[in-house]
């Protein structure tokens, strides 16, 4: 296939803000044209103006670039190219590949209904293709502005050869004699989408498997305009788990929704290269210029890839594993003074951040997640259940064949004996601590998931964190000591 012969384009709609199938789309066109060497094309279809959102223009632009899909020609712009389209449907007209249509939007309401009742397939009843001259004078001098419809040959079939799923059939008797140009001036999607694509050069279209059902309408447009259709390729549907079309409650998320929840570009570009596309049947785990070196339609699935929300957060985690430090710093530092409390006082000291970064880092999947990982860290109080801080103690009471309500006072006791040999540690790393702790639990007759694990809710107030002793040494001795005085307070009220 010769560089020059590819030319893809992508066509959003901003209609809405660009969600996982949007972008899966523009980055299959993306690595197509980039792995023959071809060019990308970036088009706004933007003649649906009452369904128009404001700033979903921008979102489509800012979304291409967040995930590194540089376009080579464009944006074009659907709304400035009217003339275009409606001397095309004029020209249908008068070639009789088309007609005026002067039914009102309250007789095709009253025929769908009636179509309905009668459990018929929708569509136009052609109620005015054979309308003669005359009568079309007679309507246009009553002042109603007729659309344009396309004639569909009424006995036929159409035949194409699609990228992904072979050969397929249509009939012309299951298709309606569609709008082309409506009443205002604008085109329907089909006629511009037609157009544009001619007028491109478009070599591939690369869409979502939902327009299947418009190609036969397209080629009989291609075939009354003489123009040379492009091939075509109709990408798997994304489905959620339970094999459903992808909702918001499935995570059909804007792709700016996100980025806000932390996840990072190249993650984002790996995983949606996966739905509905492979290498092989092991590798996950793939760069973008990997992505472009292999990507091929043969390699594209032709029953539906399923969107796996966890799978997305295990491979961010993955990339977030891959940052430097630094890096991963500079990431997690705007997440960290958006999401922590206010109490909290900014900007965050970089130096503590490079202290616990390191163990955030490695059990992170989204930078959204940081906040709630490393909290403890900067908070004056931490919150738990007191309960907590007994789970491990009750079992070695269990164990030593001591009553259940014994917990309580070997736990005071424990944390009287950590305050002591915290204030009396001579060096204060995390080595030297953990050895001095193991022999403490020991004298006091704690297993290690007793102790470490009351340790671990009085100072980070929950049962899973960071390396225990690498925490008390971030932590500090001045407020390792607080904590666990808090703890001990909490289990001795009067004590307080």
């Amino acid at each position: 296939m010769g560089a020059d012969m590819v030319r893809v384009r992508f066509a959003p709609s901003p209609t809405g803000l660009p969600h996982i199938g949007n972008l899966r789309t523009a980055l299959f066109n993306w690595l197509f044209a980039r792995h023959h060497g071809g060019v990308f094309v970036l088009r706004i279809e933007d003649t649906d103006v009452a369904r128009k959102v404001e700033g979903a223009e921008e979102a489509i632009l800012s979304s291409l670039r967040w995930m590194g899909l540089d376009w080579d020609e464009g944006p074009y712009f659907q709304s400035g190219r009217l003339p275009l389209y409606q001397k095309t449907a004029r020209a249908l007209v008068e070639s009789g590949h088309a007609y005026h249509c002067f039914c009102s939007t309250e007789r095709l309401d009253e025929m769908r209904r009636e179509q309905m009742r009668r459990k018929m397939p929708p569509g136009y009843d052609r109620l005015c293709r054979n309308l003669t001259p005359a009568q079309r004078e007679e309507l246009l001098a009553l002042g109603i502005t007729p659309v344009i419809r396309f004639r569909i040959p009424l006995e036929g079939q159409v035949r194409f050869n699609d990228l992904v799923k072979g050969q397929v059939t249509f009939n012309h008797s299951t298709l309606d004699d569609f709008v082309l140009l409506k009443a205002d001036g604008f085109p329907t999607y089909h006629l511009a989408n037609i157009v544009d694509d001619h007028d491109m050069r478009i070599s591939h279209v690369l869409r979502a498997d939902e327009w299947l059902a418009s190609t036969p309408r397209h080629l009989l447009l291609y075939q009354a305009l003489g123009y040379e259709p492009p091939q075509f390729v109709h990408l798997p549907m994304i489905l959620s788990d339970d094999r459903s079309k992808l909702s918001k409650r499935h995570g059909a998320v804007s792709v700016t929704e996100f980025q806000v929840q932390g996840f990072l570009p190249q993650a984002m570009v790996n995983f949606m290269a996966l739905l509905g596309w492979s290498l092989d049947d092991h590798t996950e785990i793939l760069t973008q210029e990997e992505l472009v070196r292999h990507f091929s339609v043969e390699r594209l699935a032709r029953t539906g890839a399923i969107f796996n929300r966890e799978k997305l957060e295990w491979m961010n985690g993955v990339y977030l594993r891959k940052l430097t430090l630094e890096d991963f710093i500079g990431m997690a530092q705007s997440y960290l003074e958006r999401d922590l409390p206010p109490s909290v006082p900014r900007p965050l000291n970089r130096g503590y951040l490079l202290q616990m970064a390191p163990f955030i880092q490695e059990r992170a999947r989204t930078l959204g997640e940081v906040s709630g990982l490393a909290d403890f860290f900067f908070l004056v109080d931490v919150n738990y259940e007191v309960g907590l801080l007994l789970k491990g103690i009750e079992k070695d009471a269990h164990k030593q064949g001591r009553d259940v309500a014994e917990a309580t006072p070997m736990a005071v006791e424990a944390l009287d004996k950590a305050m002591e040999a915290l204030e009396q540690a001579a060096v204060f790393e995390p080595e030297p601590l953990e050895q001095a702790f193991r022999v403490l639990g020991e004298e006091l007759g704690l297993s290690p998931g007793g102790f470490f694990g009351l340790l671990r809710v009085a100072l980070t107030g929950r049962t899973a964190s960071p390396p225990l002793f690498n925490t008390i040494s971030i932590l500090s001795r001045e407020r390792s000591l607080t904590r666990l005085a808090v703890a001990r307070g909490k289990l001795e009220p009067t004590r307080l």
